[in-house]
């Protein structure tokens, strides 16, 4: 078989040259026969041999049946199913061949975009450590959006990806845009809403006039614009560079956008700034607003008089204590107001770390105050109740007297017994005594007579009388008996002395 080259070398050599096929034949060294075959045919050599038979062919019949079953089913799956014990290459581009007779077509159109129709709107982690603050790094997200006319590119980051958050950065990209497309298209994300738009973000849509797409789930296709844009981000802007924090990084990015949005875009033919005012100038207007705070919500202030926003807690002006607030809080500042009034109490920048607590030095100064002020307040109080309860308290003897008339007849008279006590415990012999003549009150009770003192007769209209006394002169004087035994105390009877 001679090549292509001594083909188009024989036809070139008859047709041009003229030259005999005798003569073709001795130059190239080839036979005539073969100068014959070249020249009668239009097109170049090509080697071809019949096909032979493979091993494949025996079993193609079992792995039909098994595609038509499940026409998803993998190559191994199959040659486990079918006892294939030969290499894996000629099954596998067996089925390869096989497979798409059993699946379901499904074409891809390719769409058009109008001027001001829509954007796609997507969040992209960029894999970087992005320093936060106290210590923390992360990948925050970043929203990206993508103008489906223009192609152009805008992207801003995130503190997280909650609903506020993707409110507030919507309306920082579109106040940059000065426009609002007619349409936002998004995936199943939870701060947007799956399957049905968040209150909230459908609020939002109202404000802005506009119409939220939701893709159908595991369709990326729906939305390719801007998983480009984020592939490009990844590839273009993030490498060799380094930010010292998301401040850093959005000034970074939109420097960046504002020279990828000139560049010649392969599908479009052109520059996506050139087509931007046309874009732009179908779009809608957007809202003569003031930047709300889109994150709002309304709670009472505790003793703490702190209040928490996604994960950080912020400190809150102590006079708050105990009333309602109003929280409002977008990407870059937290603020704090109370419901009544609308008076200030406390304004922070956002936190992007996790998990913190950020004390204003205005508000913990004031705390102390207020916190030495109320404990200033206790010990005042404190101290006129001890002063109260140490105040004497004087009983003359008549009056010790009404009051023990007063009691009923089997009444105790001493302090140790209790309604319902029972009196299975040993006395005690630590009873109060009782005003004598001339006495100015109660004497204490538990009081014991000093050390080496004679009990005298005198003494004899005490409460406790001795059973003996010493005698004097050899004489024993009589101790009168008391009328009738303690109604309360075993073995309290005294008994005369002989």
């Amino acid at each position: 078989m001679i090549s292509v080259e001594d083909w188009a070398e024989i036809r070139r050599l008859h047709r041009a040259e003229q030259m005999p096929i005798r003569a073709i034949a001795r130059q190239l060294g080839i036979s005539k026969n073969t100068v014959k075959r070249a020249l009668a045919t239009d097109r170049p050599p090509v080697y071809s041999r019949p096909a032979k038979g493979s091993a494949v062919d025996a079993v193609e019949p079992l792995i039909r049946e098994l595609l038509k079953q499940t026409p998803t089913m993998p190559a191994t799956v199959i040659a486990e199913r079918i006892g294939w014990d030969r290499g894996m290459t000629v099954l596998k581009e067996r089925v390869r061949e096989l497979r798409p007779a059993y699946l379901p077509v499904d074409p891809v159109s390719r769409t058009t975009y109008q001027p001001g129709e829509l954007a796609q709107c997507d969040l992209w982690f960029p894999p970087a450590d992005i320093p936060l603050g106290y210590g923390q790094s992360g990948c925050p997200p970043v929203l990206v959006m993508v103008s489906g006319y223009s192609r152009i590119i805008a992207a801003r980051m995130l503190p997280a990806r909650t609903t506020g958050d993707l409110i507030d950065g919507h309306w920082k990209l579109l106040t940059g845009w000065n426009a609002v497309p007619r349409m936002l298209v998004w995936d199943n994300e939870a701060g947007i809403g799956r399957g049905k738009v968040t209150g909230d973000f459908a609020a939002f849509a109202g404000l802005l006039a506009t119409r939220i797409y939701l893709c159908k789930p595991r369709d990326p296709e729906a939305k390719g614009l801007v998983e480009r844009a984020n592939g490009y981000l990844e590839t273009s802007f993030l490498p060799g560079r380094t930010f010292t924090g998301p401040e850093d990084f959005n000034t970074q990015l939109t420097a960046w956008l504002a020279i990828a949005n000139r560049r010649q875009h392969r599908t479009l033919g052109a520059r996506p700034v050139d087509r931007w005012e046309a874009d732009r100038a179908q779009m809608l207007a957007l809202p003569p607003i003031d930047p709300p705070r889109w994150w709002r919500f309304a709670t009472r202030i505790g003793r703490d008089h702190y209040i928490r926003v996604d994960t950080c807690d912020y400190s809150v002006h102590p006079l708050a204590i105990g009333k309602k607030v109003q929280v409002r809080t977008d990407t870059d500042e937290v603020i704090v107001t109370l419901t009544l009034g609308g008076a200030e109490v406390a304004r922070h920048p956002r936190c992007w770390a996790k998990q913190q607590t950020l004390t204003d030095p205005v508000h913990a100064r004031a705390a102390a105050l207020l916190r030495g002020d109320y404990r200033h307040h206790q010990a005042t109080q404190a101290l006129a109740t001890r002063r109260h309860n140490a105040a004497p308290q004087v009983i003359s003897s008549r009056a010790a007297a009404e009051t023990t008339s007063r009691r009923p007849p089997d009444a105790c008279r001493c302090q140790d017994h209790r309604p319902g006590q029972t009196q299975d415990r040993p006395p005690d012999r630590r009873r109060p005594v009782l005003p004598g003549p001339g006495d100015e009150g109660p004497r204490p009770a538990g009081r014991r007579r000093a050390a080496g003192r004679t009990r005298l007769e005198g003494d004899l209209d005490t409460h406790r009388v001795p059973r003996r006394l010493p005698p004097a002169g050899g004489l024993r004087p009589r101790v009168p008996r008391r009328r009738g035994p303690h109604p309360h105390r075993r073995g309290s009877q005294e008994e005369s002395p002989r």
